[in-house]
């Protein structure tokens, strides 16, 4: 029975092949069980091969993702991201229309504008998707990363854990390069805010434009906390904290 290897874990079925949890660890079968010698040597599982081929440079690219969006998702991701990335970055590949079976690459797929249309609403974490935390419009600048919301009262305009008494806002802008796994990120200053019926904005612009190639990608995140004696403690809220692509652009 073949493991799966790599710091990677998925559970779950693509196509003709099924990935699942042992006691012992992961491990990976053709669909009614099938020897892997077999899988890796018979004619007649060249389809096979091929879709495991691309499943791991999907899988691949999801990592880099996941990589460059690491500081970031420490307080706002939950145990299904890395599987719904990898579905995503598999719907991707299917746009690259150059390639070969067997060898189409998230990288040129996400070239095309149906793609890469793909990452925008992604959630790192499904429980809590941006549009259920926050009902206010924002704007997003392209060139520079800034992301406004003009008109906040955080207490009318979040859905927010009924111990937390302040809100943090982040954005961040992205560069990836997902032939390479290079990347530059650029974060906000963080906005902190009390939760009241007060009505401000909140202006989230980013240090730098990151430069190198690839495409871009920006981020917003919300964050809850408690104020105790002067001091704010983050929340552990798994269905509150919240981290989502607002954009992508080639």
């Amino acid at each position: 029975m073949p493991k799966q290897r790599g710091p990677l874990k998925i559970v779950g079925t693509l196509e003709d092949i099924n990935f699942y949890k042992l006691k012992k660890g992961y491990a990976v079968r053709m669909k009614g069980g099938v020897d892997k010698d077999r899988i890796l040597s018979e004619a007649k599982f060249a389809r096979t091969r091929e879709n495991m081929s691309e499943f791991g440079l999907s899988a691949t690219a999801g990592k880099y993702l996941r990589k460059a969006a690491a500081g970031l998702t420490l307080s706002a991701k939950d145990n299904t991201s890395v599987s719904r990335l990898t579905q995503v970055m598999t719907r991707i590949k299917y746009f690259d229309n150059t390639s070969p079976r067997g060898k189409r690459r998230v990288e040129i797929g996400i070239q095309n504008p149906e793609g890469i249309a793909l990452l925008k609403n992604f959630n790192f974490n499904d429980e809590a998707p941006l549009y259920a935390i926050l009902n206010a419009p924002y704007t997003l600048d392209n060139a520079s990363g800034e992301v406004e919301i003009p008109v906040l009262i955080t207490a009318k305009n979040l859905n927010y854990p009924s111990a937390a008494t302040h809100v943090s806002f982040m954005s961040a802008f992205m560069v990836i390069d997902f032939a390479t796994g290079e990347f530059q990120v650029t974060e906000s200053p963080v906005v902190n805010l009390p939760i009241n019926l007060v009505s401000t904005q909140a202006t989230l612009t980013p240090a730098d434009v990151p430069s190198g190639t690839g495409p871009s990608i920006y981020l917003l995140g919300i964050q809850f906390f408690q104020e105790i004696n002067g001091v704010q403690y983050p929340l552990s809220e798994g269905a509150y904290n919240t981290l989502s692509i607002i954009e992508a652009a080639i």
